[in-house]
This record gives structure tokens, C-alpha cells and sequence, in this order.
């Protein structure tokens, strides 16, 4: 009797889950065919309906949906398109579309069923590279870009894309070499400056001589990472106030970037000037109000006050700004003993 029981219990309990999985899919579909029955997406629903086997029209609705974020319902449309006519274009938008909604499993097999059938666009190894590096394969990501650049040694985009994942992965040394090849290929300012950032990291001085050629010719003078850049190398040797005159620039230009107030209020701290850097800490507040960077050194300044209640307050807004912030939570534990 009491199997009798359970087979019928987890009958019901099975029918009941299907019932809502079926309820769920069905609101879905029909939130879905609301939207593609109204403008601006109309008209191209109409078309669908007369030819159902026309692959760029569920291509163009796609491509509409997504410019709307519609992101979900767009991938319907690009699936059906691709079953229909396998292309390149669209071929490259499924896969950008299944990264953009989640499914990095799902866009590393179509990118990689794309790289068979068409071997001389070299987007897809990009887009797999970028999915790589969102699903957190940073190896497999270095180890795609080598295989491009064991068949042509001179692509700078793939030597500019391996620096970049090397620096994520920390291999500084590994990533400045990258970024020397591919500016030795293609010296373009986007790769020198990506170059120039990592030498001001390691301390090179040859990250002011980058920056400082690249505003020679900015006639326009509207360029704010050299002088950023620059900034942080004065900050990392030590040269504070030196440091503090390209921050300065770099708000001259550009009053909301929240990242020069703090790496000046961070260079006015380390020179002891607490009221100073306490202000400028407050002008990145104010500038972006959820920068838990902001919060901290603003904490670090009230610390350094012997103010421990409102450092404390400070360091409790920047972890609940980011729930990872260890050194936010360290310090926070420290001013409340």
C-alpha cells in the first residue's frame, strides 16, 4: 500500500511540475507573439506568415528585436534563420546573441561549428575568444589566438587580443610582450596605449614616453588616457605630486571620471594630505555615487583621522557596493574592534 502511495505521489507531483513548466512556456510564447504582433515588428511578422522559409526575414527581425533588447525573443528568430540558410552574417550574430543572453555553452559550439565551415573569416575565432573569456576559459582563449598566430605571425589583432587576455589572466610580462608585437605591426594609439598602461604598472618609464608622443599629436586636445596613464606611473614611483598635475588634466577634460579623483585622491593620501584627499574622494561620490572605491578611501581617510564611526560607516556602504571587497571588509572589521 505504501509503494501504492508513492508511486501515485510522485505521479502527481511530476504532473503538477509539467502543468506549470507548461503554463510558463505558454505565458512566454505568448508575451512573445504580442510583441511580434505589434509595431515596429510587425509588418515583417506579416511577411514571416507568407513565407515562412525565407531565412533573412527572421534575420531582419532578429536584427530589429535585438536593437529593441528584445535579446530573448531575437534568438528564436536567429536560430530559425541559421537552420534555414547557414551563413556567415548570420552565423555571427546567433553566436553574439547566445553570449548575450547567457548560453556561452551554446555560442562556444556554434562558433566552433562555424570555424569548420567557413575557415577564412577570422571574426568567429574573435567571438569564440570573447566567449572563452566570459565562460572563464582563459586558457583555451590564449590557445585559439595562438593557434591564429602560428598561421600568421603578423595578425595584430590577435597579438593586441592574447596581450589583453594574458593581462587578465596576470602574465604582465607575457601581455607587454604581446602588446610590443602587435604596436610594432600596427602602431596605432589604442594599442600604445594599452602598451603604455602596463609599463606604468611595472614602473617602465617608456609609459610617459608613449603617452607623451601620442599628445603631441592630439591637436584637438581631447585625449584623457595618456594622462591618466602617465598619472599612474608618477603614482607608482612615488612622484605624487607629478602624479596629481595629470589627474588634474585629466579632469580639466573630463570632469565625471570618477577614476582620476581617486587615483588623486589616493596619490594625496599617500602624501599624508587626509583633508585634501578627503574632498576629492567626495567629488567621485558625487561624480558616480556607486563606486565602492570611492567609499573606502573615504573611509581610509576618516581611519587615518582616528575617526572610527565614520570610517566605518563608509567601509559598510563599499561592501555592500561590492559583496567582494575584502580589503573593505578587513578594514571594516578592524575600526569596529
Amino acid at each position: 500500500m505504501k509503494g501504492f502511495i508513492k508511486q501515485n505521489l510522485i505521479l502527481v507531483v511530476s504532473v503538477l511540475f509539467f502543468s506549470i513548466g507548461c503554463k510558463w512556456t505558454d505565458k512566454n510564447k505568448n508575451v512573445s507573439e504580442g510583441i511580434l504582433s505589434k509595431p515596429p515588428f510587425s509588418d515583417i511578422t506579416d511577411s514571416i506568415k507568407r513565407f515562412p522559409d525565407d531565412a533573412m526575414l527572421y534575420f531582419k527581425r532578429a536584427e530589429m528585436l535585438s536593437q529593441n533588447n528584445l535579446h530573448e525573443i531575437a534568438n528564436a528568430d536567429y536560430k530559425k534563420s541559421w537552420e534555414l540558410k547557414e551563413d556567415a552574417q548570420t552565423g555571427r550574430r546567433y553566436a553574439s546573441n547566445l553570449s548575450i543572453i547567457g548560453r556561452q555553452a551554446d555560442a562556444i559550439r556554434l562558433l566552433l561549428n562555424c570555424i569548420d565551415k567557413f575557415p577564412d573569416e577570422p571574426e568567429f575565432k574573435r567571438l569564440l575568444g570573447e566567449v572563452y573569456i566570459q565562460s572563464g576559459r582563459t586558457k583555451q582563449a590564449i590557445a585559439l589566438y595562438d593557434s591564429v598566430l602560428r598561421k600568421d605571425s603578423l595578425n595584430f589583432e590577435a597579438w593586441f587580443e592574447k596581450g589583453k587576455l594574458l593581462a587578465q589572466a596576470k602574465d604582465t610580462m607575457g601581455a607587454i610582450a604581446s602588446f610590443q608585437k602587435a604596436v610594432s605591426i600596427q602602431p596605432v594609439d589604442t594599442y600604445a596605449l594599452e602598451l603604455a598602461h602596463l609599463y606604468a604598472e611595472t614602473k617602465n618609464k617608456d609609459a610617459v614616453v608613449i603617452c607623451d608622443n601620442i599628445l603631441e599629436l592630439d591637436s584637438a586636445h581631447e585625449l584623457i588616457d595618456p594622462f591618466f596613464i602617465k598619472g599612474i606611473y608618477y603614482s607608482n614611483t612615488q612622484q605624487y605630486e607629478l602624479a596629481r598635475i595629470q589627474f588634474d588634466s585629466c579632469i580639466s577634460r573630463d570632469w565625471k571620471f570618477t577614476e582620476a579623483y581617486i587615483e588623486k585622491g589616493i596619490a594625496l593620501f599617500k602624501q599624508k594630505n587626509y583633508d585634501a584627499a578627503l574632498n576629492t574622494f567626495r567629488m567621485a561620490v558625487t561624480v558616480t555615487n556607486t563606486d565602492p572605491d570611492a567609499y573606502y578611501w573615504i573611509g581610509r581617510c576618516y581611519e587615518a583621522a582616528k575617526k572610527m564611526n565614520d570610517a566605518a560607516e563608509y567601509y559598510q556602504r563599499a561592501t555592500e557596493l561590492d559583496k567582494d571587497f575584502s580589503e573593505a571588509k578587513e578594514a571594516l572589521k578592524r575600526v569596529e574592534k
